[in-house]
């Protein structure tokens, strides 16, 4: 790699880490403050009467059934590396390749093919799978009754997610068993992520794609591709911070049973999910290393005509 490259690649991910001791002098000041919060007597009593959870409604299943931890590892497999291709789209200034689609067959459109760089090619293949994944996500969570376990059915949700915040951030931890009911702060956050901002990603992310009918006048004028450049990048950012703070409050609040939920479908503190934890992490670790353009050439390839 010759040193202009390196230097590029050093620039584009030097802002990602700067980030880092930003976020961790204000989690500090955060946990300082939740520490000294809990020592007032009004919040300890509304902790109390607010312990963290709501009850979930008649039926709702319980534990995780295999299917579930599929789904997740594969949405897992799936947002690492849009997020990847996705920063690298935003910051690459000199692709390694550009690709341009085979307008033949059931690719074959009115509109000639546009060309694009090698990495969004790869963010708009991973989209793909994953709005396809997220397809079979909703179809089954719907008809096994899992949706109740992540949508709120009660305004008491939110002073007992208003609850819960505060034991996370004064490192108490509130007192849960996720294989029967999330805490009050975890259906937030879940509904969040499935219901708002994946719908937000695919939509906005569908507007900036070539696949958006580009004389539809009206419709543009409607929804104009800067709303959509608006949109996209702080969602990109906000599934950022929901890896960050999902894993580490799996692995700080009981790593092996929570493993065993997501991975296992068990509710023990065996090592299983652990391990087909660890399997699925070096999967995902190979494919991050395995997404440069020597591998990816060929791939892409098959569906269009590579040029530099």
């Amino acid at each position: 790699m010759s040193s202009t490259k390196t230097k590029a690649v050093k620039s584009r991910w030097s802002k990602l880490v700067w980030a880092v001791p930003g976020g961790l002098a204000i989690l500090f000041l955060v946990v300082l403050a939740a520490k000294g919060m809990r020592e007032l007597p009004a919040v300890q009593d509304f902790i109390t009467t607010h312990p963290g959870e709501t009850h979930l409604p008649a039926g709702a299943p319980v534990g995780f059934p295999a299917w579930l931890g599929w789904q997740h590892f594969l949405n897992a497999f799936f947002i690492l590396l849009i997020i990847r291709s996705g920063w690298l789209v935003r910051t690459n200034q000199r692709p390694a390749a550009h690709w341009t689609r085979n307008n033949t067959g059931l690719l074959r459109t009115k509109n000639p093919p546009q060309k694009i760089s090698l990495d969004l090619w790869l963010h708009l293949s991973l989209d793909a799978l994953w709005v396809l994944n997220g397809i079979v996500f909703f179809v089954l969570i719907f008809m096994t009754g899992q949706w109740m376990r992540i949508v709120p059915t009660s305004w008491e949700i939110f002073p007992n997610a208003a609850s819960t915040l505060i034991q996370y951030a004064s490192l108490q931890w509130p007192t849960e068993n996720g294989w029967v009911n999330y805490n009050s702060l975890q259906v937030i956050a879940y509904f969040g992520t499935v219901f708002i901002a994946a719908p937000l990603a695919v939509i906005s992310g569908i507007r900036m794609s070539g696949a958006w009918p580009k004389n539809a006048v009206k419709l543009n004028k409607a929804y104009p591709v800067e709303l959509a450049r608006a949109i996209h990048f702080p969602v990109m950012l906000y599934f950022v911070l929901f890896i960050i703070v999902h894993v580490t409050l799996v692995l700080t609040t009981g790593a092996l049973r929570n493993l065993n939920h997501m991975y296992a479908s068990r509710d023990d503190g065996s090592w299983t999910g652990f391990w087909f934890f660890a399997v699925s992490l070096v999967v995902m670790i190979v494919a991050w290393v395995a997404a440069r353009p020597i591998i990816l050439r060929p791939i892409a390839a098959l569906t269009g005509k590579l040029s530099r």
